[in-house]
C-alpha cells in the first residue's frame, strides 16, 4: 500500500533518513516525540517536499506516477494544514461534492452532528478540539483506501478521542484493503488501534515492531548497581542510569523473568519505549 525507501531529506538543522512498509489490512502507528520527523516522513510519502534521496510507492506507483483516481483514494491529516477560516462546514460539504467522486454527503453531515460541529459558524470560530474532529472527518468522507494521519488527536479530550479512534476502527472492518498511518506523540492512545509501530528519533526510525509484541515480550527491568553488574546484557536494548542504578529495556521479558526471577520488571508500553530509545544509553 505505501513504502517509503531510504527516504532522505537534509534541511539546515535536521535531517531525515526513513524506511516504511505499510501493508493493507494494517493500521501503522509512527511515534515519536514533537520535533523527531514524523509530519516530515509523511509530507515526503505524500509527496509534498522534495527529497533528497530514495524513493517513496503508493498502490504500486512511484509517488510521482499517481494519477487524479489514485490522489482519490487519499486521506489526509495534516498537523499544519487546515480550511480557510472564513468557510463553514456547509460550505466545505458543498467542496467536497466537487472533489471527490466518492464522497458521502449524508455520512459527513452525520458525523458533524455527532461530533457537535456547528454547521454554520465560520471555522476561525472553532476551537482547536472542533478543527481536529473536522479535519479527520473530511478524510474519511470520501472511502479513502488508504490514510495519512498526522497527529490527529491533538487538542481533543479523551472522550473525543476515543470516539474518532472507534471510528477509525470501524473504517478498517468496513474493507480489508484499507490501510493507515497514524502519527501521535501521545503514543498510548494508539496501542489499542495499531498493528505495529515505527519509533522516529532525530530523523531516524530507531525501533520497527508488532503491537502484540511490543506489549508482550518488551519489559523494562529496574535493577541496582549490583544486579546489572550480574545482568546478561545480550537481551538489553537500552539501559539507563537512574537514582536506584540503572532501567533497561528489553525486549525478551521472558528470558529474565525465567532467569532472574528477584528482579523488579515492569511490562513494556509504547511511551516507555519512546523515553528509552531516546535517552537510553548503549
Amino acid at each position: 500500500m505505501l513504502k517509503i525507501n531510504d527516504v532522505r531529506k537534509q534541511y539546515q538543522d535536521f535531517s531525515l533518513r526513513c524506511s516504511m512498509e505499510v501493508r493493507p489490512g494494517c493500521i501503522t502507528g509512527l511515534v515519536g516525540r514533537n520535533g523527531a520527523g514524523k509530519s516530515t516522513a509523511l509530507k515526503a510519502a505524500l509527496g509534498l517536499i522534495h527529497i533528497d534521496g530514495g524513493s517513496v510507492e503508493m498502490f504500486g506507483k512511484d509517488i510521482h506516477a499517481l494519477n487524479e483516481q489514485d490522489k482519490q483514494k487519499l486521506g489526509v491529516v495534516m498537523s499544519d494544514s487546515g480550511f480557510s477560516t472564513y468557510l463553514s462546514v456547509r460550505d466545505i460539504n458543498r467542496i467536497l461534492k466537487y472533489m471527490y467522486s466518492d464522497y458521502d454527503h449524508e455520512q459527513f453531515m452525520q458525523w458533524c452532528e455527532h461530533f457537535e460541529l456547528p454547521l454554520d459558524k465560520q471555522i476561525k470560530e472553532f476551537s482547536t478540539g472542533m478543527k481536529a474532529k473536522l479535519k479527520v472527518l473530511v478524510a474519511l468522507c470520501h472511502n479513502a483506501s488508504l490514510l495519512l494521519l498526522d497527529e490527529p488527536t491533538v487538542g481533543l479530550d479523551v472522550v473525543v478521542r476515543d470516539e474518532l479512534l472507534d471510528l477509525l476502527r470501524s473504517y478498517m472492518e468496513q474493507d480489508e484493503n484499507r490501510a493507515i498511518v497514524i502519527s501521535s506523540h501521545i503514543s498510548s492512545d494508539l496501542e489499542t488501534l495499531c498493528d505495529d509501530f515505527y519509533m522516529i528519533h532525530d530523523g531516524e526510525i530507531v525501533l520497527h515492531e508488532e503491537t502484540d509484541v511490543l506489549l508482550g515480550e518488551y519489559a523494562l527491568l529496574k535493577v541496582n548497581e549490583a544486579e546489572y553488574e550480574t545482568l546478561d546484557p545480550q537481551y538489553i536494548l537500552k539501559a539507563r542510569k537512574e537514582s536506584y542504578g540503572y532501567s533497561c529495556l528489553t525486549n525478551q521479558r521472558q528470558y529474565y523473568m525465567e532467569n532472574y526471577p528477584n528482579l523488579v520488571m515492569e511490562k513494556g508500553n509504547i511511551d516507555d519505549l519512546v523515553l528509552m530509545m531516546k535517552g537510553g544509553a548503549e
